[in-house]
């Protein structure tokens, strides 16, 4: 995205030392690996441990995957959820896909939980989001953590695991709006309202009445460089990145509405094919095992990381 990191100069220590051990070999390993852009893993039937998807014995030796490397779909350019970066830290995990790239963000730091606890080594795997339920079920993938909410139509192709964080949808506008003043949904009649393509924040668009629904925009980061330009009059996004965009866009506003969109609060959830319900305990298991003062100190680091 061409714009300038922002490191957090005192991380939280939320990784036993064993966790950041096994990290520091992983990066070690794999840090200088150069991967040719578009070389994904073998069909799901064709790797060591794992049943073809959708077969009634997929999961059931409690293996994911090849039981060795865990591939993670995200798109890297979701940040503070997911982004890309040419650094190798403690944080990041190499970009299967792309050659000296890693990926960072509040997902990749509950993919290493996971990981842990199905003692794997994490990886991701850079996809445009749209894609990534289908990633996983051609075999592409073998986990999606990329800020996804479990939705009934996602449900049907998919298994999900329980929140490992919970946003609300909000809108934004620039201090220049004709809307800045706006309470509800009715006072955004005739706005020109953005969101990100294949998920809610596009979806409850259609919530507001007589706004104009645009076509949406492939990336968070085109989502606001069309505000930002006067693209559009308002954009859908997440309540807990909010003050870091802000930072950002000291002429950027967030709409203090009295109606709320229906899917929010949105939770973002783990995905995994179906038929694998020992894996998902066990995932679930992880994810519980991240404490709720956790969550936050890692959401905190994140948004202190990501880059503007």
């Amino acid at each position: 995205m061409g714009t300038i990191s922002y490191d957090s100069q005192d991380e939280p220590a939320l990784y036993s030392r064993r966790r950041i051990l096994r990290l520091s070999g992983l990066m070690v390993g794999l840090g200088g690996m150069a991967v040719l852009p578009g070389c994904g893993p073998a069909a799901p039937d064709a790797r060591v441990g794992m049943a073809p998807t959708g077969s009634d014995s997929a999961g059931s030796a409690g293996v994911l995957g090849d039981g060795i490397t865990l591939r993670v779909g995200m798109e890297a350019a979701y940040a503070p959820f997911n982004w890309q970066t040419t650094e190798s830290s403690e944080f990041t995990i190499p970009i299967e896909n792309a050659s000296g790239a890693y990926a960072d963000g509040y997902d990749v730091q509950v993919a290493k939980v996971i990981a842990e606890a199905l003692d794997m080594e994490p990886v991701a795997v850079k996809l445009d989001f749209s894609g990534l339920i289908d990633a996983l079920n051609n075999g592409q993938v073998d986990i999606v953590c990329a800020g996804m909410s479990a939705t009934p139509e996602r449900e049907q192709s998919a298994d999900f695991s329980d929140s490992y964080l919970d946003d609300n949808i909000v809108l934004i506008v620039r201090d220049d709006s004709p809307y800045v003043g706006a309470t509800t949904f009715a006072d955004l009649e005739g706005a020109y309202i953005l969101g990100q393509v294949s998920t809610l924040y596009d979806d409850v668009i259609d919530q507001i009445p007589g706004c104009v629904h645009m076509t949406p925009a492939d990336t968070l980061p085109l989502v606001v460089e069309n505000l930002a330009s006067g693209s559009c009059d308002a954009i859908t996004y997440s309540e807990l990145s909010v003050p870091k965009l802000i930072d950002m866009y000291p002429n950027f506003v967030e709409l203090q509405l009295t109606d709320q969109f229906d899917g929010s609060p949105m939770p973002a959830n783990a995905a995994i094919a179906k038929g694998q319900e020992d894996i998902l305990d066990r995932i679930n298991d992880a994810i519980a095992s991240i404490s709720d003062d956790e969550r936050q100190e890692l959401w905190t680091a994140c948004t202190d990381r990501q880059p503007a």
